[in-house]
């Protein structure tokens, strides 16, 4: 094997390095007379110099490879830990035409708790497989979202987890084709026919609204995020076919939408109980929104019930403990990252289309009854 050794010559007698241990093409590189060797990037060069070898011997010891003395061994050793010398993998799988021992993941917001937790999962079981998780956000732009799949891929990741921003994923087809897997969670993808791992976000956003009907709410107030994005839409979807289901009218102003931002979450629900005809409960579509509604309420001085899809930290502490529809979102990212590997090691199945349950929590603020 010559893993490493496309940088210089066999032997090494004939690649000249100048005094900082680089060849006379690294040196031009960085201008001339610029080289700083404190601030450069030690090199296999730079290590068979300080050992006095080939540079196909410190390839040998840096691969592991059979065919070196113990002396020689640990003399190269030596050099790479005074270096502190590391083999640059990129470079060799790019040179091999080889995948790399990393995946991706794009999420919307690593600082939003339901992100970090799918990140948590992914990287639980990428440690088990030996395998690294390259982490990126797309801030709910498409137009990111594609820049970051297509810089991933030309680090060569072995696979891509992805919540999607984009409403078209067609641009993924060639490295599909290629046979990178690509996992979409907690929204499906367009034009794209691949594993998918969802929430019940519709069966969760049912269960809670049947519980306030059940607790004596005909008039219940909704607040949530972009109604076009998949998650959003299901669970307006489970709070009329709720409505339905027990015949009580939808009525479109008590429908507040785009309301991800805190303060316009606020606003809508001094919106929702100032109407002549004002909610008695009020339904909020994700965690973010929750805790904005409650900081609103507690202002206000009113107490309405309240249950909130995903659950959230300290949700259960509060005065009035907050109802909750709750998953676990670790779980969302672990099962994604298994489904991937299982890809990885050959698994040829048509694609997955898998679906993570939801659970209802009683604390308190769902079982309100209307004023």
């Amino acid at each position: 094997m010559n893993d490493g050794c496309n940088e210089g010559r066999d032997e090494g007698n004939d690649v000249m390095l100048n005094e900082h241990g680089f060849s006379s093409d690294e040196q031009g590189s960085f201008g001339e007379g610029s080289v700083d060797a404190s601030k450069i990037r030690p090199t296999m060069q730079s290590v068979a110099k300080a050992a006095g070898v080939s540079l196909k011997t410190v390839s040998r010891v840096v691969n592991n490879e059979p065919n070196v003395g113990i002396d020689t061994r640990e003399k190269v050793s030596k050099a790479i830990e005074e270096l502190s010398f590391r083999r640059n993998d990129l470079a060799r799988n790019l040179r091999q035409g080889q995948i790399s021992t990393t995946i991706g993941l794009i999420i919307e917001d690593i600082a939003n708790p339901f992100y970090s937790n799918i990140a948590h999962g992914v990287e639980k079981v990428a440690q088990r497989y030996h395998y690294m998780v390259i982490i990126s956000n797309s801030e709910e732009n498409a137009q990111r979202e594609q820049e970051l799949s297509n810089a991933l891929f030309r680090r060569r990741v072995a696979g891509l987890l992805i919540v999607p921003a984009s409403h078209d994923h067609s641009y993924l087809l060639p490295e599909a084709r290629l046979g990178t897997p690509i996992i979409f969670l907690d929204r499906p993808p367009d034009h794209l026919y691949t594993d998918t791992i969802l929430l019940d976000n519709r069966g969760g956003a049912r269960k809670g609204i049947e519980h306030l009907i059940a607790h004596g709410h005909r008039r219940i107030g909704v607040i949530g995020g972009d109604p076009q994005v998949y998650s959003g839409a299901e669970r307006l979807a489970g709070y009329r076919e709720a409505l339905a289901a027990h015949a009580i009218p939808y009525d479109e102003a008590l429908l507040c939408s785009n309301r991800d931002e805190p303060l316009k979450a606020q606003e809508a629900v001094y919106e929702l109980l100032t109407l002549a005809d004002p909610p008695t409960a009020l339904f909020t579509t994700n965690n973010r929104i929750s805790i904005a509604v409650i900081r609103a309420l507690y202002s206000m001085q009113r107490q309405v019930a309240l249950v909130g899809f995903d659950d959230f930290e300290l949700a259960e502490l509060l005065p009035v403990p907050i109802t909750v529809i709750a998953h676990d979102a670790a779980a969302l990212g672990e099962q994604a990252a298994e489904l991937l590997f299982a890809r990885l090691h050959g698994d040829d199945r048509l694609p997955q289309h898998l679906i993570i349950p939801t659970e209802l929590v009683v604390r308190g603020s769902g079982e309100l009854p209307p004023e």
